[in-house]
């Protein structure tokens, strides 16, 4: 089964989106995007190919007439398998490979207030402000050559500050000539702005006023009847109280980068940024639901118990896969457009006990593999990321050169499968724990080791996990 290559890293992504690096969409093919997901993602061929697909008919879609174009909604996504084969990071990579907002939520965490439909509501409350920073990213990013002209001269400004202008000093000439005095100043400030540019001047500190709102001490808990508030509090208290400007010091290179950007923020047209961001986030969003399986009713359905809250969680995320108006401190977002995908080991209940106006909403089901020796092996050298490359680089850091066997990632990849099997099945994940208990030791001591070259073989292995290995109580504690 497909290994997730890019161990999963905690949090949801930021995605850039960036003109230099944006793909072309049309080039963006469906065997392109396989393509592209290879590089990070072992296996799981039949999940590429269905997002591959899912993103190409975004593009389709937008093809079409606009009175077509609005008839067609996105084919969401159930993805069926174990912990750790890399079901969210097949999701996340589409993402960033489309440029596209994106965010995971885990559908268990909807039980702990009960059915309640505006903590639903949130996730696209929360897709939307990751859209609007990756618009705003994007627009800082075409100013930021002026936003940081702008810095410099305002660092020169309060490095070079203009002396008051004498009696003595000569008037401007007819044809507006500078005064003596100003020729001397401008020399002077040509003098520092060269000086500025070689780093003559990190050293220098400066004083830099910026305007602060006090904010009250008043703590907002969110809850289902806060959360229809279309009314940003904070946001509504700042605008009634008065700002205050505070005086800082700090280093030049530090006041460039504060400075430049101020001076973006300036110079973006956050009206804008917001309007793009909003079409952005209903044309091209990704909802990644986790653990929907938790809130699929055990075995079929149930008119008591706990299955009623999962019920109630499943009515509640239905009106937002079906597409409907969320109101946002930015405006109202339609979800219609938005892709989902759902994924969930499914071990105690299946995708037929969810309620049938969901799965009515997912008809592509996919089913994921497990993995194995096999895959662990490619998991550790084939991806861009692959753990093994990680390890090298982090400990060539201090000049430590570590060299792998593959007899080695043979051994190590073995071990792996033989502590999911034997305890809990966590898929690629458990390779994180292996190779950290296994270069534990080169860890601690690589900075005062002489030795900077180290070979790491199979009987090293052996000789370091072995004895964990052979204990299944304390393998169940370390591994």
């Amino acid at each position: 089964m497909e290994l997730i290559k890019d161990q999963e890293l905690t949090g949801f992504t930021m995605l850039s989106t960036g003109e230099e690096g944006k793909t072309d969409e049309k080039s963006l093919t469906p065997r392109e995007t396989v393509r592209e997901l290879d590089k990070y993602i072992i296996g799981q061929d039949k999940a590429k190919r269905s997002v591959a697909i899912a993103l190409r008919n975004r593009w389709r879609r937008q093809q079409l007439r606009p009175e077509m174009r609005e008839e067609v909604a996105p084919k969401n996504i159930i993805m069926i398998g174990p912990t750790g084969v890399g079901k969210t990071e097949i999701a996340r990579r589409l993402a960033k490979l489309a440029h596209s907002p994106f965010i995971k939520v885990e559908a268990s965490k909807f039980t702990e207030v009960g059915y309640v439909g505006r903590d639903v509501e949130s996730m696209v409350r929360d897709l939307t402000e990751i859209g609007k920073n990756l618009v705003r990213e994007a627009h800082t990013k075409e100013v930021d050559g002026r936003a940081k002209e702008l810095a410099v001269e305002r660092v020169l400004d309060l490095l070079l500050p203009r002396g008051p202008v004498t009696v003595q000093d000569e008037p401007p000439g007819e044809d507006g000539e500078p005064s003596t005095q100003e020729k001397r100043y401008l020399q002077s400030r040509a003098r520092f702005r060269k000086l500025l540019e070689e780093g003559k001047l990190d050293d220098r500190e400066v004083e830099i006023e910026s305007q602060e709102r006090p904010m009250p001490m008043i703590e907002v808990v969110s809850g289902s009847g806060l959360e229809d508030m279309d009314i940003n509090i904070k946001d509504m208290l700042g605008n009634i109280m008065p700002s205050k400007k505070k005086t800082r010091k700090m280093k030049v290179p530090d006041a460039l980068n504060f400075l430049q950007k101020e001076e973006a923020n300036k110079l973006i047209d956050m009206e804008k940024v917001v309007k793009e961001a909003v079409e952005r986030v209903e044309q091209s969003g990704i909802i990644f639901i986790d653990e929907i399986d938790k809130v699929a009713a055990r075995g079929g359905s149930s008119s008591s118990g706990p299955d009623v809250s999962r019920e109630g969680v499943q009515r509640d995320l239905l009106p937002i896969v079906e597409g409907s108006s969320v109101n946002t401190k930015y405006g109202i977002v339609k979800t219609d457009h938005i892709l989902f995908i759902a994924s969930g080991a499914f071990n105690v209940s299946k995708p037929s006990d969810l309620i049938p106006e969901l799965q009515g909403r997912f008809p592509i089901r996919v089913e994921l593999d497990s993995l194995g020796k096999k895959e662990f092996m490619r998991i550790l050298v084939e991806p861009q990321n692959a753990l093994i490359k990680q390890y090298t680089e982090l400990l060539g850091t201090e000049e430590l050169e570590m060299t792998f066997t593959d007899d080695s990632i043979s051994e190590i990849a073995e071990l792996a499968e033989t502590v999911n099997t034997r305890t809990e099945n966590i898929g690629a994940r458990r390779l994180h724990t292996v190779m950290e208990k296994l270069l534990e030791e080169i860890s601690f001591d690589a900075p005062d080791l002489e030795e900077k070259s180290i070979t790491i073989d199979a009987e090293y292995v052996k000789d370091k996990l072995k004895n964990i290995i052979e204990d299944n109580d304390l393998s169940r504690y370390i591994l």
